[in-house]
């Protein structure tokens, strides 16, 4: 009983699992590919791959449904479009030069039965065009407020403006995006309002597209602006430290945009200006004790004045210190402390002589105690004559 009942369930079995096997079946003959994204101009590389061909070619056709490859034969006539490889188990192709309409699904066909299908995608990026800058005119005075405005053209999708004045950021309005006439591609617009000041006159104002197809490169536009404003000036004078006898010239340096075309020279005491001239420097051939004072010197544009002074005191004729002077004085620091520097050596070096010569005195003496002296000699000689035998010792 136990064997005919178990056959039901072996049929079950078989019935459930049949279609499993035959998608499986199939799944190998299924192609698959791959979406792709090109920037406008490149190429692009389609790949479809089967794991089981059934004895049948790959064919890749474009959005239109015109075959383009059956197998390595080519269907279409487009130079763009190369063979990269055919096998039975892949067919790929290249597109050069891309274009916007070839954007678009691409179909891959494997014409078993049934036939089978697989899609590719392929999304064209359009580059931003370089932005373009208005509104600069003619140069601006200094705290004049003004307003630039940036447009690029041919992005897909839309780019961002972004502005800068040099390195420094500056806040422009949101992006404002329209469609080309195209339908495929934006242009892009924005605006930048900012106030000027004398450090801005000869910056750059920077209009930059970002945009993915850039791939990190650098599409913008520089606008340089000039910006007016009143001078400033400054006095210097040559020699910084002028002595009595010695020529000095006094420099009005102005700075200014336009520079300054005009310089008064005055002294404060004096009624009539010293110098009206377009050159900017006063010149004292000969400086004399009279020459002291204070000077001023009003540097004049189109755009204003400004007044600077100075305040010349004439020195004694007497030699100022100078460089050279304390090159010399190091020097001669440097051979007073090498002096020194034998003196104590020879102080030392001479102690030590003296302390060793006393030392050698006092041996010799030692020796001299020990041997008689020559008076006790010649007694002895003497004595040695006269008594003969009998010999006597006299010391003294």
């Amino acid at each position: 009983m136990g064997a005919p009942s178990a056959l039901p369930l072996l049929l079950l079995f078989a019935c459930c699992w049949a279609p499993c096997w035959a998608n499986l079946s199939q799944d190998d003959s299924q192609p698959w590919t791959s979406d792709e994204t090109v920037v406008a101009g490149s190429t692009v590389v389609l790949k479809c791959q089967v794991k089981n061909h059934e004895n049948s070619s790959l064919q890749w056709s474009n959005p239109a449904q015109q075959t383009l490859y059956f197998g390595e034969k080519r269907a279409l006539r487009d130079n763009r479009i190369q063979l990269v490889k055919s096998t039975p188990h892949e067919l790929s192709i290249s597109i050069s030069n891309v274009a916007l309409a070839d954007e678009g699904e691409y179909t891959c066909s494997i014409f078993t039965m049934p036939v089978r299908t697989a899609k590719a995608l392929i999304t064209v990026l359009g580059i931003p065009q370089k932005p373009i800058i208005t509104g600069y005119k003619s140069a601006l005075q200094e705290k004049e407020t003004t307003t630039l405005k940036c447009q690029s053209s041919g992005s897909k999708p839309a780019a961002h403006l972004t502005w800068r004045k040099g390195e420094k950021e500056l806040q422009g309005e949101q992006t404002r995006i329209q469609e080309d006439p195209n339908g495929k591609t934006f242009t892009v617009s924005s605006s930048v309002t900012f106030q000027v000041t004398r450090e801005d006159d000869g910056a750059d104002i920077v209009c930059s597209a970002n945009h993915e197809s850039l791939d990190g490169a650098d599409r913008s536009t520089s606008q340089r602006i000039e910006v007016l404003y009143t001078p400033t000036a400054k006095i210097r004078p040559d020699p910084p430290h002028p002595r009595e006898g010695q020529k000095l010239l006094l420099y009005c340096e102005g700075r200014g945009n336009p520079v300054p075309q005009q310089y008064l020279w005055e002294k404060e005491g004096s009624v009539p200006p010293l110098k009206i001239t377009q050159e900017s420097a006063l010149i004292f051939p000969f400086l004399n004790k009279s020459d002291s004072g204070t000077y001023g010197c009003t540097a004049t544009s189109n755009m204003g004045s400004y007044k600077a002074y100075y305040t010349l005191n004439v020195n004694d004729p007497s030699p100022v210190p100078s460089s050279s002077s304390t090159y010399h004085a190091i020097i001669g620091g440097i051979v007073a402390f090498i002096v020194f520097l034998l003196l104590i050596l020879f102080i030392f070096l001479g102690h030590y002589l003296i302390r060793h010569k006393g030392t050698y005195l006092t041996h010799e003496a030692k020796g001299s105690d020990d041997a008689p002296d020559a008076d006790t000699a010649i007694i002895n000689a003497e004595g040695g004559q006269s008594g003969g035998d009998d010999k006597k010792e006299y010391f003294i």
